[in-house]
């Protein structure tokens, strides 16, 4: 057995009129995150860390802003498409560890939607998936509830 661990990390500004979606999972907010695709930071911060725990790059060079393709595209078939990947060249994932950095809206009841939902893409037990949430203090982009930065941890078995 061979453990290896990437971490992943982004962020997006919080705009009107957009969708916040937090690791597939719609949530209740005047406010959504910009981007190319659906802006899902969390979902994208679990791609990163799951390429960089195999070596694989990130989500710039597998799904490149630049490409309208991924225009509007929905990050947790983007998140299926890097598992199969994995699969792929011989890599099982062992566990996967998030944090959600963001003022408001609260995860609260949606942080366990959130984590069955990245569970069952990464075709992991929701136990070996976790989904931690801090606000900014008032401090920072996201304290002033201008944006939200995940942050992830994956390991890998292969």
């Amino acid at each position: 057995m061979s453990v290896r661990c990437g971490i992943g990390y982004d962020s997006h500004r919080l705009v009107a009129g957009r969708p916040l979606v937090l690791g597939g999972v719609v949530l209740a907010s005047e406010l959504g995150l910009e981007g190319h695709s659906d802006a899902d930071v969390l979902t994208h911060a679990v791609i990163d860390a799951l390429l960089g725990a195999a070596g694989l790059g990130d989500i710039g060079m597998h799904f490149p802003d630049s490409d309208e393709r991924y225009r509007d595209a929905d990050s947790i078939e983007l998140l299926r498409e890097t598992v199969a990947l994995l699969r792929s060249a011989g890599y099982t994932i062992v566990n996967v560890d998030t944090t959600v950095a963001l003022q408001e809206p609260r995860l609260g009841a949606a942080r366990e939607r959130i984590r069955e939902r990245l569970a069952e893409v990464l075709a992991l037990d929701p136990g070996s998936v976790n989904v931690k949430a801090t606000t900014g203090e008032g401090i920072g982009f996201v304290g002033r509830s201008e944006g939200v930065a995940a942050l992830a941890v994956a390991a890998l078995d292969g």
